[in-house]
């Protein structure tokens, strides 16, 4: 794995773009929507404060600019120490201390809301559990644990997926299994919310994907839970 994503430091975005061109949208607007769906989040489940916000599996950093406004302070952690490396190029301002892949390099609850985003199914399925529990560790009592996953049950998410060339070996897990992942670590105030059903950041078009969030149609869907 470590080696897989090293070779991808350079043209991480590039290859994700060739997977979803057929959609006509930019890696941007996916990254947006993430970043959108975290802010609501973030208001709903931890209130006013900015938290201290850990991205496990954070890749080059690309997402993390999208987030400077909305925590107080951000970590990153990666398999990939090339990927890290230029992560630290690009984020100056964000911490990113080294990872051996196994146990998160930080103390019990260091953080208030800890993500793992497109990450979870690169995870061999015997560790989901164990991923879980360190997730678990590192985020405060009320804390929250946001986990972002493709969805199986969207054809177009599946074609994407096949499109895409270090998702070959993924195992895809959907919402259900993140929840009962999260209920047999002993987190509570389980939820899910799916999202990127329409090509479109209109305001309408958010309107009806909020309506519909609880649908199982989304692209992608978030799964989250209180500590």
């Amino acid at each position: 794995m470590t080696e897989l994503f090293d070779s991808y430091r350079s043209n991480y975005r590039d290859v994700v773009q060739s997977s979803i061109d057929f959609s006509g949208l930019p890696h941007s607007f996916f990254m947006r929507a993430k970043a959108d769906l975290l802010r609501d989040l973030i208001a709903q489940r931890l209130g006013a404060q900015k938290p201290a916000m850990l991205d496990v599996g954070c890749g080059v950093g690309s997402f993390h600019p999208l987030l400077r406004n909305m925590v107080g302070s951000l970590s990153g952690i990666d398999v990939s120490s090339d990927c890290i490396t230029q992560a630290r190029i690009n984020n100056s301002d964000v911490n990113y201390p080294d990872f051996d892949g196994r146990r998160f390099p930080f103390v019990d609850g260091r953080f208030d809301l800890v993500t793992a985003i497109c990450v979870m199914h690169h995870v061999a399925p015997a560790e989901w559990a164990y991923f879980m529990s360190e997730m678990r560790r590192v985020v405060r009592p009320g804390g929250l644990i946001c986990v972002i996953e493709h969805n199986p049950l969207n054809p177009l998410t599946r074609l994407a997926v096949s499109r895409c060339e270090f998702d070959r070996d993924a195992a895809l897990l959907g919402a259900g299994t993140a929840r009962k992942l999260m209920a047999d670590g002993g987190l509570r105030e389980i939820g899910a919310r799916y999202f990127l059903l329409l090509p479109s950041e209109a305001k309408s078009a958010r309107r009806v994907e909020n309506a519909l969030s609880r649908v199982p149609l989304g692209a992608q869907y978030a799964a989250f839970a209180t500590v």
